[in-house]
């Protein structure tokens, strides 16, 4: 069915695939994370925008040498094999359905700013949640070029409280210069324990920068736009994330911070007035909705990639009439609902932090696969080699160890969990396949 599904994405909409899968909640809820590690926060920016980038590199020429429809399930497992495969895949659907939980709490957590009632009524929350999610499954039923559409739109709208973030702080800094700072640099608590926690916060705002190797078997010209558009995309995000989020939390009491559900909406307020604030708001529950459709993409791509592998149930691996995997987007649907319903007495902020996590640690085991894959590939002639590429894949895969360190132990210990529960999934399509 892939031959003859639409080729319906160019490179601006898989840029914005990109930009806006990687700008959700992340960028307006992050700051009040951070806010203990004061300058460490910035270095963890830095850490992970480097880290970001090898893994970027790594995944253009993974792209550009193998264009295949499944991404990071289609690179392991061309370089070893149907279990690895089948690993990747298994943690990266993971890490999709789980972390779309997150987002789309994020979502409702802003939104709850302007609808007072969402945090108040119990349950309304988790209610409000599922009918965000469900609606943009049917907006990705009905076709990828829609939802191409959808987040091009929103990702257009997303940046426009970023850039008054950006106004607003070079104003406070032009007019105040270093007195405009809260938060004072001290080099002798810079590294250590902090930045590592820094470097594992941030990496869950830049997740999402392989999206547009997902759905390869609906974009046009695959081999060269999907590294342009993966590159790009990083890139700019990266350095967005790196201005923004230092500005909110240098330039604002790090106490205050610390306490805030919305600390983007609070900054802007703090000096623009009330109106202002629930603006921000409004366009963060924008971001965080443009975000939650490109990854809604991704979790009925996969499973649908996976099936075509033979690695999931054949009965996923049909698509509709108009190319889109209904099978699969029903099914990644029903076990994100099944995990909001189960944790609806949760706060919206510790349902956020808890699933993102878990999100995080369940990509850094996809991350740390594809980088091997990069090198395995290389040295089998599949991919061009380089020792550029050498070099940028062993730094990739060191970066998602050293960020697994920063997870914890806890986000680590549920993620093998996650894992080996796939197991029994692979050894049924095993027998079924010998059969």
């Amino acid at each position: 069915m892939s031959s003859s599904s639409p080729k319906a994405l160019g490179f601006w909409m898989c840029s914005a695939l990109v930009v806006g899968n990687m700008i959700g909640s992340g960028v307006f809820m992050l700051p009040a994370s951070l806010a203990p590690y004061g300058w460490n926060g910035v270095l963890g920016w830095i850490v992970t925008i480097a880290g970001g980038l090898c893994l970027a590199f790594v995944f253009a020429r993974l792209s550009a040498a193998l264009p295949r429809e499944g991404g990071p399930y289609a690179y392991t497992q061309e370089a070893f094999g149907r279990t690895a495969g089948f690993v990747v895949a298994w943690a990266y659907w993971i890490s999709l359905w789980v972390g779309n939980a997150a987002i789309a709490t994020g979502a409702v957590s802003y939104l709850s700013v302007l609808v007072p009632a969402i945090a108040k009524t119990p349950g309304l929350h988790a209610l409000v949640t599922l009918a965000l999610i469900w609606g943009l499954i049917g907006v990705n039923c009905l076709g990828a070029r829609l939802a191409g559409e959808v987040q091009v739109v929103t990702t257009v709208l997303k940046l426009l409280p970023l850039a008054a973030v950006l106004g607003l702080s070079a104003w406070l800094l032009g007019r105040d210069g270093a007195a405009a700072i809260s938060a004072p640099l001290d080099t002798a608590q810079l590294g250590g324990p902090g930045l590592v926690a820094a470097s594992a916060l941030t990496l869950w705002a830049l997740l999402g920068l392989e999206s547009a190797t997902v759905p390869a078997d609906k974009v046009k010209d695959p081999a060269r736009t999907i590294p342009r558009a993966t590159l790009f995309g990083a890139a700019f995000t990266g350095v967005v994330y790196l201005l923004v989020c230092s500005a909110v939390v240098l330039l604002s009491p790090p106490d205050a911070l610390k306490a805030s559900n919305a600390p983007m909406a609070e900054f802007i307020g703090r000096f623009w007035g009330s109106g202002a604030a629930m603006a921000v708001a409004a366009f963060a529950a924008i971001s965080a909705f443009g975000a939650l459709n490109g990854w809604v993409l991704l979790q009925g791509e996969m499973p649908y990639a996976m099936a075509r592998g033979g690695v999931f149930p054949a009965v996923l691996a049909k698509s509709s009439s108009r190319g889109t995997p209904v099978r699969a987007h029903l099914v990644s649907g029903l076990f994100l609902t099944v995990l909001v319903g189960i944790n609806y007495a949760k706060s919206m902020a510790d349902l956020f932090t808890f699933i993102a996590l878990l999100a995080t640690t369940a990509s850094l085991f996809t991350y740390l696969a594809c980088a091997l894959a990069a090198l395995k590939l290389q040295r089998d002639g599949l991919v061009p080699g380089s020792r550029l590429l050498t070099v940028v894949a062993i730094l990739a895969g060191l970066y998602a160890v050293f960020t697994l360190f920063g997870a914890g132990r806890e986000a680590v210990m549920w993620g093998v969990v996650l894992l080996a529960a796939g197991f029994p999934v692979h050894l049924l399509m095993r027998r079924t396949a010998r059969t």
